[in-house]
């Protein structure tokens, strides 16, 4: 008798944030998941999309975006199709979107099993990232909420950790073969702390990826969040009528603005709930300058160039990135790991050490400078 068949995915990619570590390329009028940030002629959101499209089959793909952003999603995704796009009207988190989409597609579907997946991270293994959804669809089958547990190759502050334990078991009773308890989340911890992580083994990084059926997602909501999980199917009964609209506006502001990670992934945990699926996939959430420059090659001059590279003249620069974007000459000289990054309207020098800082130059254009956010 041959295998059942994989169980298909119901993806939801919540499409949000400014991406203001990466000014003046991403902006809020163009945020970093509607850029093609690495060179392949694919933005980050259809790069995410042709990703999830061959675990999706006999599922389908959900989007969550801001109202402003919904035409441009449409533009780069016109097979997902409007009916699975669901603009929001003011962002509200994680919680809220990824809720919002489960409730919808539980109403369309049934308890079907979900996965969210931010539209703005960049995965080199295809083949590794298929096989750890995989695993997490059949172990959320299981009632387990599953996250992905990117391998940690270095001891990083800039992200979260989650914690491994002992072995899970699958819906049929028989062991996962990687998946295991989550002891616990934690959030970017210091060097010394991320260093003594890793060297106990037991550790991941939290690249947010969560994989869980409809209905285990919304109950949780409903014990940790209820007055959310109210306000959601609220809205969610009213998504495919007439009254869309009227509940959306009304009922939307008033919902609470939390990260899916404190309002289920940790509690939940605390509680035996959650598994994660350890992978090695070639995972960046592209979170800053340093860490895009390590995605683009360096040419012979050992400058990394995002665009261009005729319009760059490096000489003693090794290690710079330069995105020459405003269609000018851009010459570097003498300064080694120099971040340049140049736009029609703006211009950003900096290091890539000082990386993480470029947040703080977006929070200090003030009256008059509003547009250049």
């Amino acid at each position: 008798m041959p295998p059942n068949p994989p169980e298909p995915l119901h993806a939801i990619v919540p499409a949000g944030g400014a991406g203001t570590r990466l000014w003046p390329l991403s902006r809020r009028s163009a945020p970093k998941f509607l850029l093609d940030l690495t060179g392949s002629g694919r933005t980050l959101l259809q790069q995410t999309h042709d990703r999830l499209r061959p675990l999706t089959e006999g599922g389908g793909v959900v989007v969550v975006t801001g109202t402003a952003h919904a035409p441009a999603v449409l533009d780069q995704l016109p097979d997902v199709g409007e009916e699975n796009l669901l603009a929001e009207p003011s962002p509200r988190d994680s919680m809220a979107a990824i809720a919002l989409a489960a409730a919808v597609v539980r109403r369309r579907h049934g308890d079907v099993v979900v996965g969210s997946f931010a539209a703005d991270h960049v995965i080199a293994d295809q083949a590794a990232f298929e096989r750890a959804v995989r695993e997490a669809v059949t172990v959320a089958r299981a009632g387990y909420v599953v996250t992905i547990g990117i391998e940690a190759d270095h001891p990083s502050t800039a992200f979260g950790y989650v914690r491994s334990g002992d072995p899970v078991a699958r819906a049929d009773g028989t062991a996962a073969p990687t998946a295991r308890h989550v002891l616990g989340f934690t959030e970017k911890p210091d060097a010394a702390t991320a260093a003594e992580y890793l060297a106990t083994g037991e550790y991941r990084w939290n690249a947010g990826m969560f994989v869980v059926r409809a209905d285990v997602l919304l109950d949780h909501l409903a014990v940790q969040r209820p007055e959310l999980r109210a306000g959601i199917d609220e809205i969610a009964d009213a998504w495919d009528t007439p009254a869309r609209k009227a509940v959306l506006d009304r009922v939307w502001p008033t919902l609470e603005k939390v990260a899916i990670d404190h309002a289920i992934a940790e509690p939940v945990a605390a509680e035996g709930g959650v598994a994660v699926v350890p992978a090695a996939m070639g995972w960046d959430d592209i979170g800053d300058f340093a860490s895009l420059a390590g995605l683009v090659p360096a040419g012979a001059d050992g400058v990394r160039v995002l665009g261009e590279r005729g319009l760059v003249v490096a000489d003693d620069a090794e290690g710079g990135l330069v995105v020459p974007g405003a269609g000018r000459t851009v010459a570097v000289l003498g300064v080694p790991g120099l971040v340049v990054v140049d736009t029609p309207d703006a211009l950003l020098i900096t290091t890539r050490e000082h990386a993480q800082r470029v947040k703080g130059v977006v929070e200090s254009l003030g009256e008059g400078r509003e547009h250049l956010r």
